[in-house]
């Protein structure tokens, strides 16, 4: 089941305001296909994102002392969860110079053996795993002149 452009998410009343202002901004992003769940789990991502920012504006309201959040919390909570939880990428400079500092290096040498290469026979589980005693000493046979 997906949802497509002709599907106008502002006027389906059955979904909550919140899931039709999702889908009305995945719609302006120019996303028209997509599945029913995509709108949930980016309503809990966002739920999720928006609660914990609040809790952490007010940790650190509490921590200057006011009774409030004012503005300045809010976005000190933004930056520190921008930096904890989004990581941005390397620069394609410094990936670029990585690839061509590893692909200057040559290959080892392809090695005479061919074939697959197992480690020495006592790591392997091709090598037997059990030892037979030859030498054990058998129980001796009573016999019938003793009695």
């Amino acid at each position: 089941l997906r949802m497509s452009s002709s599907d106008d998410p502002a006027r389906a009343p059955e979904m909550p305001r919140d899931a039709r202002i999702v889908a009305m901004i995945l719609k302006t992003m120019g996303v028209d296909e997509y599945e029913p769940k995509v709108v949930n789990q980016l309503l809990e991502f966002m739920y999720r994102y928006v609660s914990e920012v609040f809790q952490d504006a007010q940790i650190y309201a509490d921590h200057a002392g006011k009774s409030d959040i004012d503005l300045s919390d809010i976005k000190l909570a933004i930056q520190s969860r921008v930096n904890y939880s989004f990581t941005q990428p390397p620069p394609r400079e410094l990936l670029l110079q990585l690839a061509s500092n590893k692909n200057n290096l040559n290959l080892p040498p392809i090695p005479a053996k061919f074939g697959v290469h197992l480690p020495p026979d006592e790591y392997c589980l091709t090598a037997p795993n059990y030892q037979i005693d030859t030498k054990s000493k058998r129980p001796q046979k009573k016999t019938n002149t003793d009695a």
